[in-house]
């Protein structure tokens, strides 16, 4: 009997998983669905144009979700009604966010200490969605052993798909992932549960799924450092050897990038511009050389970047296929493998 293929995620990254990122993922293979940056909802809220270009003109051929953050029950609701004029897959709620000025407003993962009022708003929107309704969370607030109280949460209503990442708000990014935590959902949820955290290459991702069970992977910043993740996870589920990235390949990917993000800028600015595209870089140099990455962190002109990532990448030498063990920005990994 063939086994299910894990269905595959792009995380929705704030002012990373726009409109010009999609579309270079999916010339690389993409996902099978993509996740917008969130909508940060509130009582005056109107939909930021920037985000919902992401949806109207998604030309990539897979479903797209409309992510909203917030603890305004009434301006949710609102906000998920008007998404439904345009082509959504479906709503997802974020009650994961780990960033302070988040959570201190008691939205995305600060919703996880409020747990009536994070019900409360699940119950709403559960209502007013009319297609599907997912969910991504963290395991807890301050501890992963919080889990199985909101676990209770989530399976007292219909959520089509629950995402997990399998740290805490407190943890961020900085530890390995509770895996028993999201085994756990796996065996109470009614309902798909997506493995979010940790996955960097095809090792890390057929280990999540092994011991979790999940029927799916959520990845973000391993998809940043390497696009071609989801085709190479495809490729190993269906018994075939995983394409090799080369130096060239990833230049060629940052330049791809580099100008699909200056060809939707609202106004091109050159430092602006260098200085966004360092955002991807800063992950995308995780295991290349140590020099590179502190090159790459100093240029401030398109000249100076362009040179740089030339003389570094413009050669067939493969990438590594995950970070370095001692990864700042990868956290925890190696223990998936």
């Amino acid at each position: 009997m063939e086994l299910t293929r894990p269905t595959l995620v792009l995380a929705p990254m704030q002012d990373i998983t726009n409109l010009p990122f999609m579309r270079v993922m999916q010339r690389r293979g993409g996902p099978d669905y993509y996740v917008t940056e969130y909508f940060r909802v509130h009582a005056d809220y109107h939909l930021e144009k920037k985000i919902l270009r992401s949806i109207t003109e998604n030309q990539t051929g897979r479903p797209i979700y409309a992510q909203l953050i917030g603890q305004d029950i009434n301006a949710l609701v609102r906000v998920a009604k008007e998404l439904h004029h345009y082509p959504i897959a479906g709503i997802d709620l974020n009650l994961g966010c780990p960033a302070r000025v988040v959570y201190n407003k008691d939205a995305g993962g600060g919703l996880l200490r409020k747990k009536d009022h994070m019900e409360a708003i699940i119950a709403a929107l559960r209502d007013a969605v009319t297609s599907k309704f997912t969910v991504k969370t963290r395991v807890g607030f301050d501890r992963h052993d919080e889990f199985g109280r909101l676990l209770e949460v989530f399976t007292r209503h219909a959520i089509d798909t629950l995402t997990i990442h399998g740290r805490t708000v407190k943890e961020r990014y900085q530890t390995a992932v509770h895996t028993d935590c999201i085994q756990q959902a796996v065996s109470e949820m009614n309902c798909p549960v997506i493995a979010n955290g940790n996955v960097v290459d095809v090792s890390t991702g057929q280990g999540m799924i092994r011991r979790t069970g999940a029927d799916g992977l959520m990845i973000g910043r391993g998809a940043i450092r390497n696009p071609w993740i989801f085709d190479q996870l495809r490729a190993a589920h269906a018994g075939h050897q995983p394409q090799h990235v080369s130096r060239a390949d990833l230049l060629h990917y940052i330049m791809d990038l580099y100008q699909e993000v200056a060809t939707h800028a609202h106004a091109f600015d050159e430092p602006k511009h260098v200085n966004r595209m360092k955002k991807y870089l800063i992950y995308i140099a995780q295991g290349l050389d140590d020099d590179f990455e502190h090159q790459i962190r100093r240029v401030t002109s398109a000249k100076s970047f362009h040179h740089v990532c030339h003389d570094f990448l413009d050669n067939a030498k493969p990438i590594p296929t995950h970070p370095p063990n001692d990864s700042k920005l990868f956290c925890g990994f190696d223990a998936l493998r």
